[in-house]
Parts: C-alpha cells; structure tokens; sequence
C-alpha cells in the first residue's frame, strides 16, 4: 500500500463529514488519494468532496448512508467494487451524548450504544474480513482515550469506546499474519463541532489537523494503538493507575 503522490490509495471513509476525518481525507487528498465519502449528511459530504479535488484527489465520490442502520457487508463491498479494490478504511463516525440523558434514559443509552459500538462493529468486521481475504490494507478506527477508565462525567460514552477498543485490539492480532493491519486511534480533546459546546478549552486540546496528521502516518506504520497527541499515552496510563479509593474522591 502506497500514499505517494498520484498513487490512486483507494480509501474509504465512514463519517466523512467529522471534523477529524475531513482533515485527514486532506492529507491523502493532496497525496492523490481516491476516497470514497461516506455520512449521512450528503450535501455536506459532497462539499468536502468537492473541497479534496480541489486539493488534489484523484477521486472524491460521496455515498449518502446512515451508517448506523446499514448493512455494512453489503455496501462495503459495494463500495470496494466501485473503487476496483481498497487500501484504508476510516472509521470516523460516532456520538457523544449528554451524561445527564443517557444515565437517565435507557432508550437514549441504547441508541448511543448501538451507534458507537454495535453499528461500528459491523463495519470494523466487514473490513477486516477483506483485508484478511487479500492480505493488505489498513482498518483505522478512531476510538477515545474516553474508554481507558470509566469516569463519572462520560461512562456511557466511555463505555462504548472501551468495547470498540477491546474489537479492534484483537482484530490487530487476527490481522497481523497476513500482511494487513488494524489500528485504533486514541484522541484526547480535540476542538471539533462534536465538542462545540465544551467550554474552556486549554493546553491538552488538539487541533483535527494534528490528529489528522497522526491518523495519516499511522496508515502506513506504527503500533497497533495510537495515541493522539502521544502524551494521552502518558495521561492515561496514570489515571489508569489511580488506586479506586482515591480516584473515587476525584470529579474526573
């Protein structure tokens, strides 16, 4: 698999239209990238797409699916029939929710839960089935440093991001034989539409095009779990280690 310059890297991108993914599709845009956009806005996703020609890509072709109701299989090898083939994958799409609402509102949990990590699922297994099949190509799936602990403040959320985690690990390890790979990306805070209303951004926040950069070079190499930025890694790693008796006087 090759992002040279007019290499024609056929990608495919889930949840197209998050900031984060719109700023790595410019990457491999300006690498001469053939991507497929996927989201269920459209109109918005064709703008992006009309934005990554301009940038350089080699294609830029909008498909309009609620992802979290499609069968993935189905359209994934669609898709890959249109494109003559695939390299990468980015799995890109999810939601946050409120805290409040989702430990209230069981329907609300679910949804939250079918969307982030049972939908999801489908389609990391899809990909992965082809990448095994031919023996290449990169699953890159964005998770949250949300799912090394649970938290008060974001639990729910968190929890579905620790599940998609524990997917994609043991995916990496299916996949590593064969020449193909999967890679779960990590992002701290990162200043995006999803996180608008988060007030007091400080220091630890990231910029998508940072994390875009990190998503980029990680489709090409590296460990099979991404931090982004790296010092997450770091952050994590002490709050993981926290004895309960003290983490559970914090309001973390």
């Amino acid at each position: 698999m090759s992002a040279d310059k007019g290499s024609g890297t056929r990608i495919i991108i889930l949840g197209a239209t998050s900031g984060i993914a719109e700023a790595t599709a410019r990457i491999w845009a300006a690498q001469g990238g053939r991507l497929v956009l996927v989201a269920r806005d459209g109109a918005r996703a064709e703008a992006i797409a009309a934005d990554l020609k301009v940038r350089g890509a080699e294609e830029a072709d909008v498909v309009a699916l609620d992802l979290a109701k499609a069968d993935a299989a189905a359209e994934l090898d669609a898709m890959v029939a249109k494109l003559g083939g695939l390299d990468i994958v980015l799995l890109a799409y999810g939601a946050l929710g409120d805290q409040k609402t989702l430990e209230t509102d069981p329907t609300a949990a679910r949804a939250l839960i079918e969307t982030n990590f049972t939908s999801a699922s489908a389609w990391c297994i899809a990909a992965a089935n082809r990448f095994e099949a031919q023996k290449s190509g990169a699953l890159l799936v964005i998770g949250s440093v949300a799912g090394d602990r649970g938290r008060q403040s974001n639990f729910i959320y968190g929890a579905t991001k620790a599940g998609l985690a524990a997917l994609v690990e043991g995916i990496a390890h299916r996949l590593a034989p064969t020449g193909a790979r999967a890679v779960l990306i990590k992002p701290g805070f990162v200043d995006t539409p999803m996180t608008a209303a988060i007030p007091n951004k400080g220091a630890l926040w990231a910029k998508p095009e940072a994390v875009g950069a990190i998503i980029a070079r990680a489709a090409q190499k590296g460990r099979p779990v991404v931090y982004a930025p790296g010092f997450w890694r770091l952050i994590m790693l002490i709050v993981r280690n926290v004895p309960a008796a003290i983490f559970h006087k914090t309001k973390l």
